[in-house]
């Protein structure tokens, strides 16, 4: 059976400017995920690599030393995306209540990304459903200061975004609009 394209490309008819956003297909796929050679080989090379992820984690004697600095890696690369100049390093400094070599406000913009994912996980370990609500949680907490502050904290966006290019209408890539995405997170 030939599987249909991932997703569709929609018109949005905003003024000044339309554009065009892609809507990806529902999940799980339907009909299901055929594993041809290719697939069946990139599923095993992956299963390896977490493999040698979790014999690596029982050597180690403390694995959350570990997760501590993945999180802050991660925070120190998605913070980049947004513009900061902050590195791992500035951030342990910071963390040390050392001086950062960046611009204060940087690295606290990357330490509200680690402030925000402990609030996140803390919040579903203790019982709390992924939802829209916890997402709102997250989002204050990561605008609770500095760059952003004053774009409704907690609030879900209303404007479109887009990646690449200074608008949605010369954008690289345009993610579903909201009122394409929200009635399939009505379960969240």
């Amino acid at each position: 059976m030939q599987r249909e394209a991932t997703g569709r490309y929609i018109r949005v008819p905003v003024q000044p400017e339309p554009f065009e956003a892609f809507v990806p297909r529902p999940l799980p796929p339907d009909p299901p995920l055929q594993f041809d050679a290719d697939l069946q080989d990139v599923r095993d090379r992956a299963h390896l690599a977490l493999g040698r992820l979790d014999s690596i984690s029982t050597l180690l004697p403390d694995p959350s030393f570990f997760l501590y600095f993945y999180v802050r890696k991660e925070a120190v690369l998605s913070s980049q995306i947004e513009g900061t100049q902050s590195s791992l390093s500035d951030l342990l400094l910071y963390e040390s209540e050392e001086a950062p070599g960046v611009p204060l406000d940087d690295v606290q913009e990357v330490s509200r990304y680690v402030a925000a994912l402990d609030y996140g996980l803390a919040r579903v370990r203790g019982g709390f459903p992924l939802s829209i609500r916890l997402f709102r949680e997250i989002h204050g907490v990561l605008l609770a200061g500095g760059r952003g502050s004053e774009k409704m904290p907690g609030e879900l966006r209303t404007s479109q975004n887009w990646i690449g290019g200074t608008r949605p209408g010369n954008a690289l890539f345009v993610p579903p609009p909201a009122h394409e995405v929200l009635p399939s997170l009505g379960a969240l």
